[in-house]
């Protein structure tokens, strides 16, 4: 009886994990056990690794051959084994075709990669044809063939797998070795397809196009095959009809294409995909040079160039596909100069991110954050950027294309060091992953057995599973700092004189990766940065760790040239500063939310270099803040100051701050358009409030008054009465006051006109914050009426003057500010007017539906367009505002909810009470919310207002962005603001025009 050769306890340490079945199966082997028990555990899953090898066994013609084989010849042990314990696949290969284990005792192959030469011409007469011939032909039947085909195919990855698991074969020598086995491939499957086409394949020369992984050597154990089919006329056929050639050619490519990708017992192959070819599936399988020379020119866009990096002839007439190589290399090397050439870039690293399922994210290898994709993106942006002038790093392989990089300087020597070893880990793992079941596959598994294989496979044996985490997940981090200072660093050791091993990059180099990356002006930014970091002092040395970061998402923005151009006017304001350069070091938030919003808003730019201590508030909330503890802050800064003009530039500082708080919030997308409106109301109603106070007390003090003589009260009108204030409105109101009891009357007038108009000179006043314009135009009889009236000189005006429109007006009068029983009594005498019983008249309608089409007819700008004007447009503001106004002055009388200066509030009780039906809501809600975000998008993005998106590109692309377009989707932005004010303006067409 054959003795148990080992026990339960030494079975664990090998990393078995069924103890019992192991030592069945060891058991069955006999005395050759033994031996091989080492080699066993030094495989992925020797659980996995004794139960194929006695599936084997049992199928071999010599089972004591094997054995003894595998017992005496510790090479031939360790490829088998180590195959049979990681591919799971191969192990039901070699079971299918037992008699090809002896392809793993060559003792040559641990140090013998074979040629491409070679492999190509055992997989052609694997199928019959003689590899000598320039067009070679299957002989063997179709059927027989294509499993021909598959069983070679298998049979040199067998050779490649064992190799690379028992020997250590660099992740670019395997690559190199799959890229050629399927080279051959391709070449055999057209000997077949040639086959099947017959004699009507002679017409058309046919070249097969290797892009992608293939084309860089640097296949995947199982990928998609991307291929471009290119062809011509054959010598001697040149008088054939173009339909039989280019039919004769799609059938080589269709057939190619099948016998790759077709299922028989032998199983498949790899999909081969044509999907890069020019138009994509939409496009012609198969084109001539003329034809291909002729889209490339015309149509095609960045990310195809940056594809064709990869472009190399494997299959078919190779002359023909150097032809084609060389006839688009002028135009790959030329991609940079391309306008939009970064935003097409940015764009398709994107969507790459976009497109992973949410719950793959964090365990993509190839596509995540910190994955392969990164490092490939990272190379070949690099490679176009520069490979125009430096013919030496173009290499297509992304570590060899790496190591020109960092031969060139273009990549510091540590840098690119690093990040050859985490691409090497990173592909390595992703082999491992896919060799199991021969699976294209790219997401790391979670159970606890696969990641068990996968540790060990990558030779990690102890504690496998949260060694592989702590491993993957370095190489993660160190992929991302290394793809931000890829582009960015070397740009600074071009100005700074950084020392050591960083990238060296000439001025000109550094002037054309700038230039790539967005900068208009690529000199002016070579200027700031050399500004920024020169010399040896602590704040030089932070900038330079901070800049990277920062000058990608400069880079990011629609103006990456004024993002570095305020960053520096900000940092020399702060240099000195302590805590602003540590902020930005320390908080990342900061620091990110800052340089998007000096690369996308002048106007919050402008607030920030006049206020940079408002860098602090990036760190924290920015909703806008209620107006009482404004008034209190801005009253406590303002008594500080011992004269008036002092004290209300405390109050504007204060202003200053928060404008900038929302502008920032709003910039950013955090806070909404409706609070937005509120926020500049209520920071309105603050800095009115307390400049009121501090005018009422220095008037006071010029007449010498104990007491005022008077109560003061600000009524807010028009869109600052709705809540609706934009950053360039004006504070439109109305004085009104009262005297006290007692008091001279004309004593009382004389101060309450002192007092209004001393509030609306101080708040007008020059300074570094922007002013605030109090219009009191509004007031009856206009501007040739009195600037403040009594409550009692109100009601006798609109008693008997009072117009529609001004009814109408007061609809969004809101008292705000002063004395409190003023505005209540304010408000008591003009409901009735702006909510009547009954509603207004026909007439009245009439009346207003007169002026609405004046204003139409009149007041658009000369030369402005009609369907993109903000406030006057078709569909704007003005539109959905007076269609509003019309039914709030029609039934606000009998519905009470109607009856809010908020527009929409207002919507939302006409909803309600069934005055308009719940899509026209929708539709007026939608046009009103996307005309007046695009109205301050417009604003932040010049810096000044402006009521019609701008026709400049860039500043247009900056509207796109705050509006939370993607870059290069201005087009888009336009499209979604045309559609909604149609909407609306339909609306208004038949509920205010009837």
């Amino acid at each position: 009886m054959t003795r148990t050769p080992t026990t339960k306890v030494a079975l664990f340490r090998h990393g078995f994990t069924d103890s019992a079945a192991a030592l069945e199966a060891l058991t069955g082997l006999g005395e050759q056990a033994e031996p091989i028990l080492a080699i066993l555990g030094r495989t992925a899953d020797p659980d996995l690794a004794l139960s194929a090898l006695v599936r084997l066994a049992d199928e071999v013609e010599d089972r004591a051959a094997l054995l003894t084989a595998i017992a005496d010849d510790e090479g031939t042990a360790m490829r088998l084994l180590c195959v049979l314990g990681a591919s799971s696949a191969l192990a039901d290969h070699l079971v299918r075709h037992p008699e090809q284990w002896h392809e793993l005792t060559d003792p040559a192959m641990g140090s013998t990669r074979p040629a491409a030469w070679a492999v190509r011409a055992g997989l052609l007469e694997a199928v019959g044809a003689d590899p000598r011939d320039d067009r070679p032909v299957a002989t063997l039947p179709d059927a027989e063939a294509v499993d021909a085909l598959r069983v070679e195919y298998r049979r040199v990855l067998l050779r490649l797998a064992s190799r690379d698991l028992s020997h250590d074969v660099g992740i670019d020598d395997a690559a190199a070795e799959l890229s050629d086995l399927a080279a051959g491939t391709l070449e055999a499957a057209l000997a077949v397809a040639r086959q099947r086409v017959g004699e009507s394949a002679s017409l058309a020369r046919l070249s097969v196009i290797a892009m992608g992984k293939l084309g860089s050597h640097e296949l995947n154990y199982v990928s998609d095959v991307d291929v471009i089919f290119v062809y011509e006329p054959s010598p001697g056929h040149e008088d054939a009809s173009d339909t039989a050639v280019v039919r004769a050619a799609t059938q080589l490519a269709s057939h190619l294409i099948r016998i790759c990708s077709d299922h028989t017992s032998e199983g498949t192959i790899w999909p081969v995909d044509a999907a890069l070819r020019p138009e994509g599936k939409a496009g012609p399988l198969v084109r001539t040079l003329a034809s291909h020379l002729g889209y490339y020119e015309r149509w095609a866009k960045t990310w195809e160039f940056q594809a064709l990096l990869k472009a190399r002839p494997v299959a078919g007439d190779l002359a023909l596909g150097r032809d084609y190589v060389d006839m688009l290399a002028p135009l790959v090397w030329s991609a940079a100069e391309r306008e939009g050439f970064v935003t097409d870039a940015q764009a398709m690293r994107r969507r790459v991110i976009e497109h992973i399922p949410a719950r793959e994210a964090d365990r993509q290898i190839k596509l995540g954050s910190g994955g392969l994709r990164d490092v490939e993106f990272a190379v070949q942006l690099l490679q176009l950027v520069h490979g125009r002038m430096d013919e030496r790093i173009r290499p297509t392989a992304t570590l060899s294309a790496l190591g020109a990089l960092t031969d060139g300087g273009y990549v510091g020597r540590e840098d690119g060091e690093a990040l050859h070893e985490a691409y090497a880990f990173l592909r390595t793992l992703e082999h491992r992953m896919q060799l199991f079941q021969l699976r294209r596959i790219h997401v790391v598994p979670e159970d606890e057995p696969s990641l068990r294989r996968l540790g060990r496979s990558v030779r990690l044996f102890k504690e496998p599973v949260p060694s592989l985490n702590r491993v993957w997940e370095h190489h993660r981090r160190e992929v991302r700092r290394l793809h931000e200072k890829l582009f960015y660093r070397p740009l600074l050791a071009a100005v700074a004189g950084i020392p050591g091993s960083e990238a060296r990059l000439s001025s000109e180099a550094a002037s054309t990766r700038l230039a790539a990356l967005g900068y208009a002006d690529p000199q002016a930014a070579l200027r700031h940065l050399e500004a920024l970091t020169a010399g040896l002092s602590r704040t030089s040395t932070i900038q330079r760790a901070l800049l990277p970061a920062m000058l990608e998402w400069f880079a990011e923005g629609p103006d990456p040239d004024a993002g570095l151009f305020g960053f520096r006017r900000i940092s020399e304001a702060l240099g000195r500063t302590p805590w602003y350069l540590k902020t930005l070091r320390d908080e990342g938030t900061v620091a990110e939310r800052l340089a998007h919003l000096l690369s996308t808003s002048r106007y919050v730019t402008g607030l920030l270099e006049r206020e940079p201590q408002g860098v602090r508030i990036l760190g924290g909330s920015l909703a806008p803040l209620p107006a009482e503890p404004l008034v209190e802050e801005m009253l406590a800064a303002a008594g500080r100051q011992d004269d008036v003009e002092k004290a209300v530039r405390a109050i504007r500082a204060v202003r200053r701050r928060e404008l900038f708080r929302i502008a920032a919030g709003d910039a950013l997308r955090l806070t909404d358009v409706a609070d937005v409106g509120k926020g500049l109301s209520r920071l309105t109603d603050a800095t009115l409030e307390a400049t009121l106070r501090v005018a009422g007390l220095a008037v006071r003090r010029q007449r010498s008054l104990a007491e005022a003589p008077a109560r003061i009260a600000i009524i807010a009108m028009g869109r600052y009465g709705g809540f609706e204030l934009s950053y360039s409105s004006d504070a439109d109101v109305l004085f009104v006051f009262e005297a006290e009891p007692g008091a001279d009357a004309h004593v009382a007038t004389s101060y309450s006109q002192a007092v209004a108009n001393e509030v609306r000179r101080l708040l007008a006043l020059p300074g570094a914050d922007p002013p605030l314009h109090v219009d009191a135009d509004l007031r009856p009889e206009g501007k040739q009426g009195a600037l403040v009236r009594t409550i009692d000189s109100y009601a006798a005006y609109y008693a008997k003057w009072s117009m529609v429109w001004e009814a109408q007006a007061l609809l969004r009068a809101d008292a705000v500010v002063g004395d409190e029983d003023l505005r209540r009594r304010f408000v008591e005498l003009i409901d009735p007017l702006r909510f009547p019983v009954d509603g207004i008249s026909e007439d009245d309608i009439l009346e207003v539906r007169r002026i609405k089409a004046r204003i139409d007819r009149e007041r658009l700008p000369r030369g402005a367009d009609p369907h993109l004007h903000l406030k006057l447009g078709r569909g704007g503001l003005a539109d959905i505002e007076w269609t509003v106004q019309l039914l709030q002055m029609r039934h606000a009388g009998r519905v009470e909810s109607l009856r809010t200066p908020q527009t929409l509030d207002a919507l939302a009780a006409a909803r309600e009470a069934g005055l308009i039906s719940e899509d026209d809501t929708a539709l007026l809600i939608e046009g009103w919310r996307m005309v007046s975000r695009t109205r301050n998008a417009v604003t932040l993005v010049r810096g000044t207002s402006g009521d019609q998106i701008p026709r400049d590109t860039r500043q247009r692309a900056a509207v796109a962005s705050i509006l939370g377009y993607p870059p290069g989707a201005t087009d888009e932005m336009v499209n979604d603001y045309l559609r909604c004010t149609r909407q609306a303006r339909a609306v208004v067409d038949h509920v205010f025009w009837d």
